[in-house]
């Protein structure tokens, strides 16, 4: 699997503020990432916390773990 990290300045509502995701290289889309952080202070910030959380899902594909979109991991059954 080939992932990548995205980091994005935002103005939502007026506040600036950086969001970043984990997603797969071949969905450009960020619509239903693996991870991501919203409302980080600065691009540092949001970068270092995005690396970190990449290392972390490596590790886990590494040993077979099947990876959850965040919309997949929180569906709620009716």
């Amino acid at each position: 699997m080939n992932l990548r990290v995205r980091v994005v300045r935002c103005a939502c509502h007026g506040s600036h503020h950086w969001y970043a995701d984990i997603d797969d290289a071949h969905d450009p889309q960020p619509d239903d990432p693996y991870w991501y952080a919203d409302r980080c202070a600065s691009q540092p910030e949001a970068l270092d916390v995005a690396c970190a959380e990449l290392s972390v899902l490596t590790r886990e594909l590494d040993r077979g773990a099947r990876l959850e979109r965040v919309l997949e991991a929180h569906l709620v059954a009716v």
